[in-house]
């Protein structure tokens, strides 16, 4: 397997566009990273592979990355032939679009692929359709599977799990999750708020975020409770948006311009991982494994890293994240983060760019939109975001629910090369 290089990548902002189509969103990515490669056309690459969770409800099922893209293809931007895979994993489709596309050009069959994810979830004629549609990413056939596990959980917390019309299933579990972090840890509601509060504050310099608005940690303590204890401010907005990423081989990489070379990042790992559906916070559910794989193909620990993107879909997450990523010690999440060593100028910074709560989370390119953010901090672009000596970082993606876990999860790390 050869070393892969990260020649481009582009994310779009992330906003309610409901005047913007996939095959526009679409047309952004892939203009943006051929720009962001040096490149005038992309004829050299071997292989597309195209995520996005929720284009059948939009009413396009099948060979969506097709038809997202055929508008670039009929004007011969996209060369005939190209094969195109198409990806779904949850909220991690991009990171597995990642992974395709990185496999491509590891095992030599391309020396150029793509990873391409588009996602529109905001329906101004019925927002909280999309909300339901979204569900589609736990077990239809047998819900009463993991209701009977989440009643157990709640249960053990004094709760109850209670799903309903007008709620979010995913919403609702990751509260029972907090529940049950905080029984057994002593976790509070604070520590919860100081992650949100910190990535609000974080995005505000952020062109490509949603939202743009610092906040406090008493703000988001007050503000609307979605799923208690997770208030509004605590919960990743909808919304719509497209990333793209360009990698290469070595060998590649070596005919490009000396400023080409300059910007283009090494992939120095991605671990993936599936879920552990009746565990605890003692098991090696797939965010501890799928970063252990990264870490050991990468050759390195928790402590080497400069930065870190990751899965906030809620607040709470970012709490037991750095946990499983094994920046703090399991349980200490709340109180490491409350102490400030997450933020961008702290022990380890922890999403600067404002992670999913602030920057946005349309779900198909989440995955790519993170490793954007790493790549500018590694290139010294992110402006007032810029975290200081940036070398080396890491972005965890999980998708699904599967039980008591996510259903899969992808930590790859970067590197300045």
């Amino acid at each position: 397997m050869q070393d892969v290089y990260l020649l481009g990548i582009h994310g779009t902002p992330c906003a309610r566009m409901a005047d913007r189509s996939f095959q526009d969103l679409a047309r952004d990515a892939w203009s943006g990273v051929l720009a962001d490669a040096g490149l005038e056309h992309g004829n050299d690459i071997g292989h597309v592979w195209f995520s996005n969770l929720l284009m059948d409800y939009w009413g396009q099922p099948y060979i969506r990355g097709q038809v997202a893209l055929t508008p670039l293809a009929r004007a011969g931007a996209l060369p005939p032939n190209v094969p195109l895979t198409n990806v779904e994993g949850g909220c991690a489709s991009a990171s597995l679009a990642f992974n395709g596309a990185l496999k491509e050009v590891a095992s030599g069959q391309s020396e150029v692929a793509l990873a391409l994810g588009v996602e529109k979830l905001y329906d101004p004629a019925d927002p909280a359709a999309v909300l339901a549609a979204i569900e589609g990413g736990s077990d239809r056939l047998d819900p009463a599977a993991w209701h009977a596990l989440y009643a157990r959980i709640a249960a053990a917390s004094g709760r109850k799990f209670a799903p309903g019309p007008g709620r979010s299933i995913a919403m609702d579990v990751y509260a029972l999750w907090a529940g049950s972090h905080m029984r057994r840890y002593g976790t509070t509601a604070a520590h919860i708020a100081h992650a949100a509060a910190k990535n609000h504050t974080n995005a505000v310099h952020n062109p490509r975020a949603q939202y743009r608005f610092a906040l406090g940690v008493e703000d988001v303590l007050a503000d609307r409770m979605i799923s208690a204890p997770l208030t509004r401010a605590m919960c990743a907005p909808t919304g719509d948006g497209a990333a793209a990423a360009l990698l290469c081989s070595a060998r590649y990489l070596a005919r490009m311009p000396p400023a080409v070379r300059g910007r283009a990042l090494r992939i120095r790992a991605q671990g993936l991982a599936g879920g552990h559906f009746d565990g605890d916070w003692d098991t090696r559910r797939a965010p501890v494994v799928a970063a252990e794989r990264a870490y050991a193909q990468a050759g390195i620990t928790p402590r080497d890293l400069d930065l870190v993107e990751l899965h906030d879909a809620t607040a709470f997450a970012e709490i037991h994240l750095v946990e499983d990523l094994g920046l703090c010690p399991r349980g200490q999440g709340g109180p490491f983060t409350a102490s400030g060593a997450t933020a961008r100028d702290g022990e380890i910074p922890v999403n600067p760019s404002g992670g999913l709560v602030s920057r946005g989370h349309p779900i198909g390119a989440t995955g790519l939109m993170m490793l954007n953010e790493l790549a500018l901090q590694l290139r010294g672009e992110a402006g007032e975001l810029q975290v200081a000596d940036a070398r080396i970082a890491l972005a965890e993606n999980g998708g699904g629910l599967y039980g008591n876990d996510v259903a899969v999860c992808a930590v790859t790390i970067l590197e300045r090369a």
